[in-house]
């Protein structure tokens, strides 16, 4: 290694200087200090480019908000759902419980822990692996197979069934004190191992402390429902469905939707994840039964068609993106063409990296859950804009909706699920007998989309 060099007075007189030479860092700094980065960066032609029609659309019920919880996944997986529900039942919205699922999640990503606490007792306190099990043991964020496992254990409820309360609005005491319980229940099970407990004792001991955390999650969240009535009624006001449900019967009565068909496809272009192959990320999971996540990855034009497919057949697609880029909030629009930073700083920021190095040097991965609803299409039937529903409330975005260009999908959709026909042969056969890949549990493609 070089001998480190630091940052002199000569330095920092060069930089003033060359600040100063140039009128355009004068009046960036003069907009960026009153109004921000991204404000400042604002293309109002860009933002033009959004218009508010579109060729290929879903027409979904009202607009969900998850408020103060990082329940994106779980929003945009039962929105996908309901629509099912809303289309074969001819009713003008609809919301099944987001509740519901995060209590079970809840319980379960805890057993999870705890399961990997078992299975790691031989390994370092202070190594990676357990530091990275320790540092968010039943964080809010999740992936569409971790929510087909909990639909199929336990089925989906509307939200009459079992309506939000303070701690699912907002789950950041739920999750503070239910992090600390299981590091102090890890605490126990790695001492009482280290004292000589044999593992019929520390299973027991681990059942126990799932007990208590179900306790933990009625005190918070309420109890879930083993049944339930319905009443349904669509746009003419007839009743179109009756009867006392369990949740795994309403699921199969009124949504019907075939969760096994339903096909996970990344784009990772990194050099450790060759396209047309099947991945795994090792310990990532919630219902141990169940196993853990599994992906296609697919060259990023794959998953536009493929997407553009469901849309065309009227189903909605959850995908998964790092919506924090180039993002306009206020206004709803995911676009590099509406921000220009760059220009702002009159160097390459957002521009220093392509697709494949913010993977590999940590600057990006998915964060958040949505659901495409339409699209535009140029002459050709390429992509230029996409319609997506979001989970943050009707006040939101554009009318309560947000537009992606087909740019911003290019550089930051990791992710989207399909149904398994609208994959080739070959695809298919490689999903469904490919033995899965194993990455590590830090590889980025095992992030959780918890964004709120």
């Amino acid at each position: 290694m070089s001998h480190p060099q630091p940052v002199t007075p000569a330095d920092i007189d060069a930089a003033r200087t060359a600040f100063h030479a140039d009128r355009a860092n004068i009046v960036a700094k003069n907009a960026v200090s009153s109004v921000g980065i991204r404000a400042a960066a604002r293309v109002p032609e860009g933002v033009a480019a959004n218009p508010l029609t579109f060729d290929i659309e879903v027409k979904q019920g009202k607009r969900c908000d998850q408020e103060r919880s990082g329940r994106c996944w779980m929003f945009a997986s039962l929105n996908t759902m309901r629509y099912r529900i809303i289309q074969t039942y001819h009713l003008e919205t609809f919301e099944l419980s987001q509740a519901y699922p995060l209590f079970w999640d809840k319980l379960e990503k805890s057993n999870w822990f705890l399961e990997n606490i078992l299975d790691t007792l031989d390994e370092p306190l202070d190594g990676r692996l357990v530091s990275y099990l320790l540092a968010d043991p039943v964080g809010d964020g999740g992936q569409w197979d971790m929510f087909k496992s909990l639909v199929k254990k336990y089925g989906a409820v509307p939200k009459e069934a079992m309506p939000e309360t303070a701690c699912s609005r907002n789950t950041r005491e739920l999750d503070s004190y239910l992090t600390r319980y299981l590091r102090g229940a890890a605490k126990r099970l790695r001492e009482s191992a280290a004292a000589g407990v044999d593992a019929e004792d520390l299973a027991a001991l681990k059942r126990t402390m799932v007990g208590e955390v179900y306790r933990l999650l009625v005190t918070c969240l309420g109890e879930p429902p083993a049944t339930f009535d319905v009443r349904l009624r669509d746009k003419e006001h007839a009743l179109v469905l009756s009867g006392t449900f369990t949740p795994r019967e309403f699921f199969d009565r009124a949504v019907g939707m075939r969760l096994d068909d339903y096909v996970p496809l990344i784009s990772a272009p990194t050099a450790d994840k060759p396209f047309g192959h099947v991945y795994t990320v090792s310990r990532l999971g919630n219902v141990v039964e169940d196993g853990g996540v599994r992906y296609l990855n697919l060259p990023l034009e794959r998953l536009k068609q493929v997407a553009i497919a469901q849309l065309r057949d009227n189903a909605p697609v959850w995908f998964g993106c790092d919506v924090g880029q180039s993002y306009l909030r206020d206004e709803g629009m995911m676009d590099t063409a509406a921000l220009d930073v760059d220009a702002l700083f009159g160097f390459a920021v957002e521009g220093c990296m392509d697709r494949a190095a913010r993977l590999a040097y940590g600057e990006s991965l998915m964060t958040h859950a949505m659901v495409l609803e339409g699209v535009n299409l140029d002459a050709d039937g390429r992509p230029t804009l996409w319609k997506v529903e979001n989970s943050w409330g009707a006040d939101h975005g554009r009318d309560g909706f947000d537009t992606l260009s087909d740019a911003w999908f290019d550089e930051y959709v990791y992710q989207v699920v399909v149904d398994k026909k609208y994959l080739t042969d070959e695809e298919r056969a490689a999903f469904e007998a490919e033995e899965p890949r194993v990455l590590a549990p830090w590889d980025p493609m095992g992030s959780l989309a918890c964004a709120r």
